[in-house]
C-alpha cells in the first residue's frame, strides 16, 4: 500500500470534529467510505464531509475492495465484532477506546490479530498530542526529579460539558458502554499512566452507585502500585454539584510537581515553589496526531502507536476498578 484509504464504521457525533475529518488530513491517507446503520444519516454524513461511498450495513463496508483500512467509532459493545471482521477480511484496523466492553473482548481481538497477521491500533490519541507528550518529556528529563505518586481527580456533574453527545444515552448503559461514564473518560487518563509510568505490579479499586440511578457506578476510585514504585491514586465521581467539578492530575516528585487537566490546555510545573505555567493550542482534530501516526504504521514507515496489547491493559485497570 502506498496510502490509506480508509472506511468508518460509526460515522456518529465523534466523528464530526474530533476523528473524521483528520483521515483527509494525514499525509498518504483519505476516506473514501462511511456507514450507519441509518442510511439517510449515513448519506448525510458523506455528503457534508465529501466522502464518495456510504453504507448502512457494516459488512459491505468491509468488503469494498477500494477499502483497505477501517476505523472503528461504534459504541463499545460493536469494536470486537467489527474488529474481528475487518481483521478476517484482511484490513487493519483502528478501533475507538474503551477497547471493548471488557478485557475479555479486547484479548480476543488481540489473538485475532495475531491469527490473521492484521494490525491493530486503539485510539487512545492523548498519547500523541504535544501537552502530554511535553509532560512525558519533563517527566523523562527529570524536571521534578524522582516520581513519588499521583493523585487524579476528575469530579463531574451529572450533566458534564466534557462529556461528548450523542442522540442516546449509550454512555450509561453498561451493556452497550462497558459500565457508565468511567468507562467513557478513564481510557485516556488510564493509558497516559500506563504511557508515562509503565508496568504495574498490583492495582485495585472501589466503585459504587451512589446515585441510585441507572445501572452503572457513578464513583469509582482506583490505585496502582507501578513496579518502578511510583504510586497512583485515582477518583472520579460524577455526581457532583455544579460547583465542584474538578479535572486535575499531579504528579508529585522529590523536587516538584506537575499539575494538569485531561480536558484543558495548561500544564503547571511547579519547583522550590516558583509556578510556570506551558499554554498550548487547542488541536482543531484531537485525534489527528494519532491518525497520521498509524497511518504511518499501517504503511509499514513507522511503530504501532498503541497497540492492542496495550490497550488491553487499560481494559483490565477498568475491569479491575469495578471489579468486573
Amino acid at each position: 500500500m502506498t496510502e490509506i484509504k480508509w472506511g468508518i464504521i460509526g460515522c456518529g457525533d465523534v466523528t464530526e470534529v474530533k476523528s473524521g475529518p483528520a483521515f483527509n488530513k494525514a499525509p498518504n491517507s483519505s476516506l473514501i467510505a462511511v456507514m450507519r446503520r441509518d442510511a439517510a444519516k449515513a448519506e448525510d454524513y458523506a455528503r457534508r464531509h465529501g466522502v464518495p461511498k456510504w453504507y448502512s450495513n457494516a459488512d459491505e463496508l468491509i468488503n469494498d475492495p477500494e477499502v483497505n483500512a477501517i476505523y472503528i467509532a461504534t459504541p463499545p459493545l460493536q469494536h470486537e465484532e467489527f474488529t474481528i471482521k475487518s481483521l478476517a477480511a484482511g484490513k487493519p484496523v483502528y478501533v475507538e477506546k474503551p477497547m471493548a466492553l471488557n478485557s475479555e473482548a479486547a484479548k480476543r481481538m488481540v489473538a485475532a490479530a495475531n491469527q490473521y497477521g492484521v494490525k491493530l491500533s486503539v485510539a487512545h490519541y492523548r498519547r500523541l498530542q504535544p501537552l502530554f507528550l511535553k509532560i512525558k518529556s519533563l517527566l523523562d528529563e527529570e524536571a521534578i526529579g524522582d516520581i513519588r505518586f499521583i493523585d487524579l481527580k476528575m469530579l463531574q456533574p451529572q450533566k458534564s460539558n466534557i462529556i461528548a453527545s450523542s442522540e442516546s444515552d449509550w454512555r450509561t448503559n453498561p451493556e452497550i458502554a462497558g459500565g457508565g461514564l468511567f468507562h467513557d473518560l478513564a481510557p485516556h487518563q488510564l493509558d497516559l499512566m500506563l504511557y508515562y509510568f509503565g508496568a504495574i505490579k498490583n492495582a485495585h479499586g472501589i466503585a459504587v452507585n451512589q446515585s441510585g440511578n441507572g445501572q452503572v457506578d457513578d464513583l469509582v476510585t482506583g490505585h496502582i502500585l507501578f513496579e518502578n514504585g511510583v504510586v497512583f491514586n485515582g477518583t472520579w465521581c460524577f455526581t457532583v454539584a455544579e460547583e465542584q467539578q474538578l479535572d486535575r492530575c499531579e504528579v508529585f516528585g522529590s523536587k516538584g510537581k506537575i499539575s494538569f487537566p485531561m480536558f484543558g490546555h495548561q500544564i503547571k510545573v511547579t519547583i522550590n515553589g516558583e509556578d510556570e505555567k506551558l499554554d498550548f493550542l487547542p488541536l482543531a482534530h484531537v485525534e489527528q496526531p494519532m491518525i497520521e501516526k498509524v497511518v504511518a504504521y499501517f504503511l509499514n514507515h513507522s511503530e504501532n502507536p498503541c497497540s492492542g496489547e496495550e490497550a488491553v491493559k487499560t481494559m483490565e485497570l477498568l475491569d479491575g476498578f469495578t471489579n468486573q
